[in-house]
């Protein structure tokens, strides 16, 4: 007996059946879920998806986090402009500024001698905890101020250099290293307010320093205005390090607590102030290295070990000296009457 054959049009038939039959089911949940209408309750209570808010789009959304309902900020695409750009030659001004200022200034004046040569007696000009705070405080800083570079200029800079591999990993260190670094900065800082702040505190003499910017552009040696401890020049560092660095400590810690205190807006209010202070801090340190090394014979003596030769002490800070005479502090003199 021969097999029976469908025929084309039965299989067809057969196909189109199958294909209905599962396509019910989708069918029967789409009539189930149908669209609310005009006059449903769930349609009455709907809100846009969005709504225009001080010149923000604001979205609709039902987590506890309301700012991740910003859809648009344009203030973000000024902040982006000011991240990418301003910032980068805030710093890369004031850094490039003040060194060329600096060689200039090199190149005329020369390292400031101590016009009476060494006398080969010294006196005590910090002790241990004094140099302990400013190195503290100093390298902290500078670690801060390499990795807070690398983060704003390692994109245009570095990448072209070593690459996104090698660059990745970077970034991420630098990160970690400069929030680390925090908080030796701090402690230093601290510690120098707690040392020197009496020793800053500006007096009228002080005016006299900066009316002669300290006898820095005179080439006749010895002419230095009378100081104390530390003259105008050096309060101006002090309270530009202990300003700036609250500033950019309270700044620093609001930028690791994202949104802890305040929104959008105030967070990129905060980079933009951190960014500044770093900026001129660091164009103020440059100037405070210079004058430290290269800049004045004798004046690393001072935090590298401590002690000053008698000739630097009476031509830069003779009242200081003076207290330190009376005090018997003068290696091989006699305490003054």
């Amino acid at each position: 007996m021969r097999p029976t054959i469908l025929p084309l049009h039965a299989l067809l038939l057969i196909a189109l059946l199958a294909v209905q039959g599962l396509a019910a089911p989708t069918f029967a949940q789409a009539q189930l879920y149908q669209a609310p209408g005009q006059n449903s309750p769930t349609t009455k209570e709907q809100v846009p998806l969005y709504v225009p808010q001080d010149d923000k789009v604001i979205g609709r959304v039902s987590i506890p986090d309301e700012k991740l309902g910003v859809l648009v900020q344009p203030e973000g695409r000024e902040w982006r402009e000011w991240r990418t750009n301003t910032l980068r030659l805030a710093i890369g001004g004031l850094a490039i500024g003040m060194t060329a200022v600096l060689a200039i200034f090199f190149l005329y004046r020369g390292t400031i001698r101590i016009h009476g040569g060494k006398s080969g007696r010294l006196v005590l000009r910090f002790n241990g905890l004094d140099r302990f705070a400013h190195w503290t405080t100093a390298v902290s800083f500078l670690v801060m101020a390499l990795t807070g570079v690398i983060l704003t200029f390692g994109r245009p800079l570095l990448i072209p250099l070593i690459g996104h591999q090698a660059f990745t990993p970077l970034a991420e260190y630098s990160k970690s290293i400069h929030n680390f670094v925090s908080v030796p900065f701090v402690v230093g800082l601290l510690m120098i307010i707690g040392l020197w702040l009496r020793d800053n505190i500006p007096e009228k003499a002080d005016w006299l320093w900066i009316r002669t910017a300290g006898g820095l552009f005179s080439k006749a040696g010895g002419r230095h205005p009378e100081a104390g401890r530390f003259n105008a020049g050096q309060k101006l560092v002090f309270w530009s390090i202990v300003l700036g660095g609250m500033g950019m400590t309270a700044s620093g810690y609001l930028m690791m607590v994202p949104f802890a205190f305040t929104g959008i807006g105030g967070m990129q209010i905060i980079h933009v102030v951190h960014g500044l202070l770093a900026a001129g801090l660091i164009a103020a340190v440059i100037g405070h290295i210079y004058i430290g090394t290269i800049g004045m014979e004798g004046a690393f003596d001072a935090m590298g070990c401590g002690e000053v030769d008698e000739n630097w002490a009476m031509e830069h800070h003779r009242r200081w000296y003076e207290e330190q005479l009376r005090k018997g502090y003068v290696e091989g003199r006699q305490p003054a009457e």
